[in-house]
């Protein structure tokens, strides 16, 4: 697979990461009652969220392929 296969791939992984957060977190503020859900379920989301911008900013700066 070349560079830029996985690159995209690669990117790809990090649109979803995000679109997942948002559900994540609409479910973790409007659909749980239990506090411990909340919790568990904001901290995915977050944690997806980060994770998805870190793989945007690497596909960004690592240029063309």
């Amino acid at each position: 697979m070349s560079a830029a296969m996985m690159n995209m791939w690669i990117s790809f992984a990090g649109m979803g990461l995000m679109i997942f957060s948002v559900f994540a977190i609409y479910v973790s503020r409007y659909k749980f009652k239990n506090v411990v859900l909340k919790a568990i379920s904001a901290l995915l989301a977050y944690a997806c969220m980060i994770i998805g911008g870190l793989i945007m900013v690497y596909i960004v700066f690592s240029g063309p392929a």
